[in-house]
């Protein structure tokens, strides 16, 4: 008998579509995984905004990481989506069960509509009890900001707070340059492994659908990681697979606000 690829996502749910477990299920498919998942938190949301949160009781995400380890397994982690210090807690104590070594983790702070999807008080949670159990991390420029306690404003400066994050967390880095105003985006991976960077090129492109990007990078991320890539092959074929998903979504226009990527752009 075959046997597939498989990721776990551990992340909140968007009601939307674009982003959260939806986006996750979407870019661990198309890039050939089998995509299983535990939900932290239903949101109501669309491209404008986040109206409302609820968390999922911490004995039933629990019971969804274990129901899914114990029976089908899996050869990575992506983890979105935490909202409080509680979650965090739970989650890490699940991992601790289980030995998974691909662990993807993306520190959602703030949604792309500005909504603050991460409690200040779980932001040393996170960094002391779950980064450090990570093998790759993904932040963006803000979410960067808050983990080193400073601002970034040049693109040349990337390398350096990569390593920076890379070195104090004992993880790999995905530093993402979207936020810096440049007319090329240079997204850098900080390898702590080999301690090599790799430069991930792309052109800006003029759209305003970028709702659940660094859902559905990170999702891919982990799935190439399953498939057996090693961390620079996986990172370098993320990121082909992301830029594309925006150039094929931005012709499109759905709701009012940030639309999403067209996440299965190789199927039709």
């Amino acid at each position: 008998m075959k046997s597939y690829n498989r990721v776990l996502t551990i992340a909140g749910s968007d009601s939307g579509g674009g982003a959260g477990i939806q986006a996750d299920i979407k870019a661990i498919s198309a890039n050939g995984c089998f995509a299983t998942s535990a939900i932290t938190a239903i949101t109501a949301q669309n491209t404008v905004g986040v109206i409302d949160i609820h968390p999922i009781p911490l004995q039933t995400l629990k019971n969804q990481i274990k129901a899914v380890l114990e029976d089908i397994g899996t050869d990575s982690i992506k983890i979105g989506m935490l909202h409080n210090s509680e979650t965090i807690e739970a989650v890490n104590e699940m991992l601790q069960q289980f030995d998974v070594k691909n662990i993807v983790l993306d520190p959602v702070m703030v949604a792309t509509s500005g909504n603050r999807l991460l409690e200040s008080e779980a932001i040393d949670t996170l960094k002391s009890v779950l980064i450090p159990n990570a093998r790759v991390i993904t932040p963006n420029i803000p979410e960067a900001e808050i983990l080193l306690g400073r601002t970034i404003n040049d693109q040349e400066d990337l390398p350096a707070f990569a390593k920076e994050l890379a070195q104090t967390h004992g993880v790999s880095v995905l530093l993402k340059a979207g936020h810096l105003t440049d007319e090329e985006l240079i997204d850098v991976f900080y390898n702590n492994e080999t301690d090599e960077v790799v430069y991930l090129k792309s052109k800006r492109l003029d759209t305003k659908n970028t709702h659940g990007t660094g859902c559905t990078l990170s999702s891919a991320f982990a799935a190439f990681l399953a498939k057996g890539c090693e961390l620079n092959e996986a990172v370098t074929n993320a990121k082909d697979y992301i830029n594309n998903a925006i150039i094929e979504g931005a012709d499109y226009e759905i709701g009012k606000g940030h639309g999403a990527v067209k996440h299965f752009y190789k199927y039709w």
